[in-house]
């Protein structure tokens, strides 16, 4: 165990893995929404932020986006990659619930049938990706369809450096950016969700849907809501990945969904807060355990937490419900 590295540049490996972390967190609202309001585990959002991860290398590529351009291109592209992402994440969120979800509420068929559905979903979306989609777009834009079943870089929007530097500890602009972005767009959903008149909707319908059914609450219109919401969250995260990693295909959704799953379990699904905490806790342990040991136990060490945590608290380290939430 290589405990002179963990403990000799520990501010640095935190930074590391609060910036990853947060990325995490922002997938993990997808999770958290959905079983807040239907109890049910959405394991198609993995590929909801993969799709949001082609959108964005979709429109930098439409646009011939180089390495490094002027900052206010720079600044423009990374508005219009949120834009395609969280269109292309959203709405893909939404046909999943539609087309899949809403015909298995309507025959009230039993959760198992929801989960397989769902795991089906995900892989369908994954071979759509490799499969289908080299072929239909690879003439029209080669080098970003053409390799999906390969890992496909990105054009570098705005080159990494250092801004400052705190007890030893180099803060740079990509991990400031990814920190406080998701800080603020996971702040705004949490007051969307407790202030907002349709918050309160969904609040309600996670609460007792049959009495927000009396009260005038139209469950149909939340359900599409929390989708929507919870794939433009993960269409933000696709942005920030792209910004952060640099590149994508189409499985790149598995293991980040699973990792956002247990960020979801690890805060206390169901409660938008807990996602936050799960997923900055675990992007910090993933960062100290990939230091201690090897870069290759990473998941292994991010999964054993999650399972050592539930035995301890199984309602996770919050553990409050999207129905009894409140600010």
């Amino acid at each position: 165990m290589n405990f002179d590295e963990l403990f000799g540049h520990l501010g640095q490996h935190t930074v590391d893995g609060l910036s990853k972390g947060a990325i995490y967190a922002l997938i993990a609202l997808g999770y958290t929404l959905v079983y807040g309001v239907l109890r049910l585990i959405n394991f198609a959002h993995s590929e909801v932020f993969m799709v949001g991860t082609f959108a964005v290398l979709g429109v930098w590529t439409a646009f011939g986006v180089q390495n490094n351009p002027p900052i206010g291109q720079a600044v423009l592209f990374l508005v219009l990659g949120l834009v395609a992402a969280a269109v292309a994440s959203g709405g893909t969120a939404l046909a999943i619930e539609r087309i899949a979800y809403r015909p298995l509420r309507r025959k009230n068929a039993p959760p198992l049938i929801f989960l397989i559905t769902a795991i089906g979903l995900s892989l369908v979306l994954v071979e759509v990706f490799g499969l289908l989609l080299p072929d239909i777009a690879g003439g029209a834009l080669p080098t970003m369809f053409g390799r999906a079943r390969q890992i496909v870089g990105m054009p570098t929007i705005i080159q990494q450096e250092t801004l400052f530097t705190i007890g030893g500890t180099a803060i740079t602009n990509i991990q400031l950016i990814v920190f406080i972005s998701a800080v603020v767009m996971m702040a705004a959903l949490d007051w969307f969700i407790n202030r907002t008149r349709y918050g309160r909707g969904v609040r309600a319908v996670a609460q007792n849907p049959e009495t927000a059914a009396l009260m005038g609450v139209n469950q149909e219109r939340v359900i599409m809501l929390i989708f929507v919401l919870g794939g433009i969250m993960a269409g933000a995260a696709a942005l920030l990945w792209s910004m952060r990693f640099g590149f994508t295909q189409n499985s790149i959704g598995f293991v980040l969904g699973l990792k956002a799953f247990t960020a979801a379990v690890l805060g206390g699904i169901g409660n938008l807060r807990g996602a936050l905490v799960g997923g900055l806790f675990l992007g910090i342990v993933e960062v100290y355990g990939a230091t201690l040991f090897a870069s290759n136990w990473e998941d292994v060490i991010a999964f054993v937490v999650l399972i050592v945590v539930l035995m301890f608290r199984p309602t996770g380290l919050l553990g409050e419900s999207l129905g009894r939430a409140r600010a």
